[in-house]
């Protein structure tokens, strides 16, 4: 079985450099999605990136991502090589709630309003999560910080 990945990245760092830091830290060989139709990716993760708006106007989607592969430490290396921060969903029931992981690799609970737009998502005002914000504080979806995690 294979999973879905979706992050979005700071800045706008070319789609080869997304795909070559993928792979470097899966240790699997990536294709862009198209190559699926090609048949050269056979084995491959799929990796759409593309360009949008919004504070991590970077969106990638990696399709056929391997089980069994920390999510979370995939985009932690992926940050680092890159140089940039990687925002993506937590496993909350609270839609606006993110891991935030910096350009060093340091993971942090966030809120972030996303707005879909035609180009695709647009994420703005990423704030801390703090215990004064009522889902956080006392809510189902409250738990205690993730791991830092080495790239």
């Amino acid at each position: 079985m294979c999973d879905l990945w979706t992050w979005s990245l700071a800045d706008r760092p070319d789609p080869a450099a997304v795909r070559g830091a993928v792979a470097a830290a899966t240790g699997r060989a990536v294709a862009p999605l198209g190559a699926a139709a090609d048949g050269d990716a056979q084995d491959a993760i799929l990796c759409d990136v593309w360009h949008t708006g919004g504070e991590f106007p970077t969106v990638v989607d990696c399709y056929l991502a391997p089980t069994g592969v920390s999510e979370l430490a995939v985009a932690a290396s992926v940050a680092v090589r890159l140089g940039r921060a990687c925002l993506l969903a937590d496993e909350s029931l609270d839609p606006t709630r993110h891991l935030l992981v910096a350009a060093d690799g340091t993971v942090r609970r966030v809120h972030a309003t996303v707005t879909e737009a035609p180009d695709g998502p647009h994420t703005s005002d990423v704030r801390p999560c703090t215990a004064d914000d009522p889902w956080c504080g006392r809510g189902p979806g409250r738990r205690p910080a993730p791991p830092a995690v080495a790239a």
